[in-house]
């Protein structure tokens, strides 16, 4: 069985244990309402993603894109011509 030869102060327990830690990673402040949220996600406070309102009132906001405009057809253009 191993026994230490010495005793470990407390000074070398305590500079060994330094880094046995929890540490909080991940976590910024909103830009909108300054919570602290995780990053790359939803604030759950204000609702806004990327300078973006994503959740309001906690129901998901979907943007509309606009339809894009309709090229008029070649034989339609070239029959209005003649």
């Amino acid at each position: 069985m191993a026994v230490p030869q010495r005793r470990i102060s407390k000074t070398r327990k305590r500079l060994r244990r330094t880094h046995f830690k929890l540490n909080v990673t991940g976590l910024v402040t909103c830009p909108q309402c300054g919570a602290m949220i995780k990053a790359h996600h939803v604030c759950p406070k204000c609702g806004y993603y990327a300078g973006k309102a994503v959740l309001v009132n906690g129901k998901l906001v979907k943007e509309e894109k606009p339809a894009p405009a309709k090229k008029p057809a070649k034989k339609a253009a070239k029959k209005a011509e003649k």
